[in-house]
């Protein structure tokens, strides 16, 4: 069972009849749910998941002020709910995974992982925020909100950035891409420099990602569950299947051999099937910034369509 439904099913069980029956004078100060660190979270855990942090348990959310008085009282209850569940061992937490899951303070889970426990104001804050902590505080899933703080905080978090703030990001993406994938991998081919070319490969590809992530208008998880995420998309999903072919192709470096400094300056060198590929995702994307109104541009090499893209926001900061 997913760790998401294994919480939800162990709150409806033990968890909300705890409160009900031990604090009733705090359900209304309460919010109930599985969000945070973890592949559970994002419904992305597997059975090599289940090695640690994962079992039955849930999050309660309390403001500060209640948390202070009554947070201690109420996870000593947490731990007495039954360890098993559906035939499912008690959570086993590492020592990094600790604090998790249990009772937590609203504000302080907020500050914890995002640094701010308000919605960005500007768009400026917008810019500082990391776009992995915006995905980390907005996945899982809320059980239930009686006071309504923790799900009003999270839905202005679930807005997406101001548009200005979005076309910033996704030019600063495309320039990524546009430099380590059409740019450098080739140069650092030519060069026979195979670490450099491995290392502007993976930029190229995290880029690519994270062009896909923003064009869909939802946060990029953190890196290891950045392809897996791809599949659940709208647009562009296609991506993901064809950066998978990167890895499929056989070592290249016999389509640089004799090649000289000048050579491919202004052409591919399409007996590098990697270049192929990259040059098919830079399409695939192209196509997208088009039908989105973003750009009217048809060039392939993705650093021409910035300028376009800023006309967006000219003059909104």
């Amino acid at each position: 069972m997913k760790g998401l439904e294994l919480a939800q099913a162990y709150y409806n069980t033990y968890g909300r009849k705890m409160l009900q029956e031990k604090f009733p004078h705090l359900l209304g100060q309460t919010a109930v749910g599985l969000v945070g660190y973890g592949s559970e979270c994002l419904g992305f855990d597997d059975e090599i998941s289940m090695d640690h942090d994962y079992g039955p348990s849930f999050c309660v959310w309390l403001p500060e002020e209640i948390y202070r008085q009554y947070g201690a009282q109420m996870q000593e209850a947490y731990e007495q709910l039954p360890q098993e569940f559906m035939g499912v061992q008690g959570r086993v937490s590492e020592e990094q995974g600790q604090g998790r899951v249990g009772v937590l303070c609203l504000e302080e889970f907020y500050l914890r992982i995002l640094g701010r426990d308000t919605v960005p104001a500007t768009e400026l804050e917008w810019l500082s925020a990391s776009e992995e902590s915006l995905a980390v505080v907005t996945n899982g899933k809320v059980f239930e909100d009686h006071l309504g703080k923790f799900s009003a905080l999270r839905e202005g978090l679930l807005q997406y950035y101001p548009h200005a703030v979005w076309i910033r990001r996704l030019v600063q993406s495309l320039a990524k891409a546009a430099q380590a994938g059409q740019y450098n991998y080739a140069r650092a081919m030519k060069r026979g420099e195979r670490i450099a070319a491995e290392l502007s490969l993976a930029e190229f590809i995290r880029e690519s990602m994270q062009i896909v992530y923003l064009l869909n208008r939802k946060y990029a998880p953190f890196y290891k569950w950045m392809r897996r995420g791809l599949q659940d998309l709208k647009v562009c999903s296609e991506v993901g299947e064809m950066l998978d072919l990167l890895y499929q192709i056989p070592d290249p470096a016999a389509a640089w051999e004799g090649v000289r400094a000048n050579d491919y300056l202004y052409h591919l060198n399409t007996n590098d099937g990697r270049v192929l590929i990259i040059e098919a995702v830079c399409n695939v994307i192209v196509q997208e910034l088009n039908a989105q109104g973003l750009s009217d541009q048809q060039d392939n090499f993705l650093q021409n369509h910035l300028q376009a893209l800023l006309k967006n926001i000219s003059g909104e900061l």
